[in-house]
């Protein structure tokens, strides 16, 4: 079974890029457009890897990181320009 990378950005473009890419590698990869989404995804998937983006609209990607820190130890990979 593949490992479950969910992938946080705002930019659509970013998104299909690294989907496209981690899916090529063997990856199962999931997509949220903001940090609210993302948040939930990562509490109903519970994914293997997270790479959040840091700037989103709804909840930036560190409030993100602080609210899923609460409850659980998920690698996060933070991706910013």
């Amino acid at each position: 079974m593949s490992q479950q990378i969910l992938i946080a950005d705002d930019d659509a473009g970013i998104r299909d890029v690294l989907r496209m890419g981690l899916e090529v590698a063997g990856f199962s990869v999931a997509a949220a457009a903001d940090g609210q989404q993302a948040l939930e995804m990562a509490r109903s998937l519970s994914p293997d890897l997270i790479v959040l983006d840091i700037e989103m609209p709804e909840m930036d990607g560190l409030t993100v990181c602080r609210e899923l820190r609460k409850t659980s130890q998920v690698p996060i990979l933070f991706l910013t320009a």
